[in-house]
């Protein structure tokens, strides 16, 4: 990977090294330039996850992509820089209970750092840490957006935000290495399979230094880091496609029916 090109899309021109501050810069300079989306699967393109065409679509064409995408380009970037990675793998708990077993269906990243290992996952959606994770469990750590934790569970970790006064689970995870087949099938139900959320809704997101831009189909929101939110719903395709490319800097793809789909996405959930 062209490493100085990503780190030009990122916006970062400070110096690299293999260190906390390196790692908390990068997290965060990451989550607000190259945003979460899922255009190729609604569009019925399936997701390739050879680092080639995340490179070529993340970096050089200005798209955004999911958790496979995004966290193994941030992986391979880390790895440039002299970073020890390790590729994990997460049972999705957000919008379900605690003990919910759901499949493996997320990628995070496990950094050892010279004071203890972290998590770095810049491919959660809505609910990025935009910094880095101590792997500590029962501890509050602040990001620059909601406050994080880690409750240990018996077969590994879950990971909570905090959203005004209640914890929220976001996944579950052990640290067994994951290689890159491990995400194949995952991949491949979450990009073509009928029932996919990312097949039928659209979704995008985007952390500026001082809120969150949220989308699901028509449903605009921008969570300030004060608390307040602003909703919006986006009646053309017209809209959607301009919140997409002002909002979320997504340069879209040219494909013919990407209005029509667009057209076609459910009215808003009120």
């Amino acid at each position: 990977m062209d490493l100085a090109a990503y780190l030009q899309r990122i916006g970062w021109t400070g110096r690299v090294a293999p260190d906390r501050p390196t790692l908390q810069a990068l997290v965060a300079h990451h989550a607000a330039a190259i945003p979460f989306e899922n255009l190729d699967p609604l569009l019925g393109i399936p997701v390739a996850l050879d680092l080639a065409s995340i490179e070529a679509k993340l970096v050089h064409a200005g798209r955004g992509g999911y958790c496979f995408e995004q966290n193994a380009l941030f992986a391979e970037a880390l790895g440039q820089i002299g970073f020890d990675v390790t590729p994990l793998a997460a049972r999705v708990l957000w919008g379900l209970p605690d003990d919910a077993i759901t499949a493996r269906s997320h990628m995070l990243l496990k950094v050892e750092l010279a004071e203890g290992p972290v998590i770095a996952d810049v491919g959660f959606g809505g609910q990025t840490p935009t910094g880095t994770l101590r792997l500590e469990a029962n501890v509050e750590q602040p990001t620059p957006h909601e406050p994080f934790r880690f409750v240990a569970i018996d077969d590994g970790w879950r990971l909570q935000s905090r959203l005004g006064s209640e914890w929220t689970s976001l996944y579950r995870f052990d640290l067994q290495r994951q290689h890159p087949v491990d995400y194949l099938a995952p991949n491949h139900y979450l990009s073509t399979h009928p029932n996919s959320h990312f097949v039928n809704h659209l979704i995008a997101a985007r952390a500026a230094a001082d809120r969150r831009y949220a989308l699901f189909d028509r449903d605009f929101a921008m969570h300030h880091l004060n608390g307040r939110t602003e909703r919006r719903v986006l009646g053309s395709a017209g809209d959607i496609r301009e919140v997409l490319q002002q909002v979320f800097r997504i340069a879209l793809p040219g494909q013919p029916a990407l209005d029509d789909r667009f057209a076609a996405l459910p009215p808003s959930r009120g």
